[in-house]
């Protein structure tokens, strides 16, 4: 069977969430889009967890279901904060877990570190390498994921507080670490530069922050196994063997693929930013050095190298964002969710839309410009206008593509 996965996700704890972040929502927008397979974000919040206690029954594989049946995995995300070699790092990990009782433990460890009531994504000041000691202590069941591995702020390669080595960061714990996600605005084409990553499973998971279409499952992990559970996920990850594709939006979408500035509005290419000395033209303030800019920093292989091991992936952008665009209507606008719903009813979801239906069966359902963008779409046969420093990027469609058009209100904007 295949497992479309979204492992890495928020509940309404978190800050900055939709406050309808709930278990009945997150499995009404997962079917929709084609996921059959969730992480429960947020075990670390005590009222998180009280629900999903209240909602998810065990059954011993590991895998929670809902009362639909519908199935999830237990998953939290922490923010850990301190001070290595003279600098501060923020770095960011999801944690996976195999039953409440485990989670218990954990949060038991961590309500000795630190508080885990005011987020559902709580702040320590301890190391990464006592993150995962003390994780994997407590079972080597679980699984820690550092999460969006090159994103500026709070991550592993960070360009404002990481390290340049996995090694540095985890020290002797590395040998504990089996995946890395890859966040919104990298791909496993541009991961693969990096040699020292290629022992590596490359997962993506979409990080949301409200349950919308455009959110749920925008990243994605494939898995294919006889049963699903908790152990043979594990085992997938850890060995690669099982793990089939990942689903990955255009790195360009990104908020961090560019350098820039939001402040001034400018976003430049890695070599732009080189020739300005990493400072913003206009204000000549220091650039937010993005995700291209620190692979090609860190990379010891050519752009466009594959290793022999690499599992495949699709690039893709949300539907509701095609749609979007073609109607020249917001994302949650009626025109847009009255477009989304004809061809999901259609064809059965997002996915099967978007990777799936063929030219002709599009055609029966929708209009020709819709149908080519969604096909250019797959093909990555589109350019965007890349993201930088917190804005989102932006599709651009070709001259002949917009004649007749409506100018968009709303391209591929927050709407988190």
């Amino acid at each position: 069977m295949k497992i479309f996965s979204d492992l890495h996700i928020h509940s309404r704890f978190s800050r900055a969430t939709s406050k309808e972040l709930n278990i009945e929502n997150l499995v009404k927008y997962a079917k929709m889009k084609g996921l059959n397979l969730l992480g429960t974000g947020d075990f670390t919040h005590s009222l998180w967890l009280k629900e999903l206690k209240e909602d998810l029954r065990e059954d011993g594989s590991g895998i929670l279901k809902s009362k639909g049946g519908f199935s999830f995995l237990l998953s939290a995300e922490v923010s850990n904060i301190y001070t290595q070699d003279n600098r501060q790092r923020r770095i960011h990990n999801v944690i996976l877990a195999k039953d409440f009782e485990t989670v218990e433990q954990i949060n038991d460890w961590l309500s000795k570190k630190g508080r885990l009531d005011y987020d559902g994504r709580p702040i320590f000041g301890f190391t990464c390498t006592e993150l995962v000691e003390n994780i994997v202590g407590i079972s080597k069941d679980c699984m820690i994921i550092p999460a969006h591995i090159w994103t500026p702020w709070f991550s592993l390669f960070g360009s404002k507080s990481g390290f340049d080595r996995i090694e540095e960061c985890f020290q002797d714990q590395t040998k504990n670490i089996f995946a890395l996600e890859t966040g919104l605005s990298s791909d496993p084409e541009m991961n693969w530069r990096l040699s020292s990553l290629d022992r590596y499973a490359l997962v993506s998971f979409s990080d949301l922050h409200s349950f919308w279409p455009w959110r749920i499952g925008r990243e994605a992990t494939v898995f294919e196994m006889k049963e699903l559970t908790y152990d043979n996920l594990v085992k997938s990850i850890r060995t690669k063997e099982g793990l089939v594709e990942t689903i990955e939006v255009d790195p360009s979408y990104g908020k961090y693929h560019h350098d820039g500035h939001r402040g001034c509005g400018v976003s430049l290419s890695p070599e732009e930013a080189r020739n300005s000395n990493n400072l913003c033209p206009v204000c000549k303030r220091p650039l937010t050095i993005g995700v291209l800019h620190r692979v090609e920093e860190l990379a010891d292989r050519d752009k466009g190298f594959v290793p022999k091991d690499s599992k495949p992936f699709r690039s893709l952008i949300p539907l509701s964002e095609i749609i979007s665009i073609v109607l020249g209507s917001p994302v949650n606008s009626r025109r847009v969710w009255e477009e989304y719903n004809k061809l999901v009813n259609a064809f059965g979801s997002e996915f099967n839309v978007l990777m799936e239906a063929g030219r002709e069966q599009l055609i029966n359902i929708s209009n020709e410009r819709m149908v080519d963008l969604i096909l250019n779409a797959r093909s990555r046969n589109i350019r965007i206008n890349a993201g930088y420093d917190g804005v989102y990027g932006e599709l651009v469609m070709k001259e002949d593509e917009t004649e007749g058009l409506e100018k968009p209100q709303k391209t591929l904007k927050d709407f988190s």
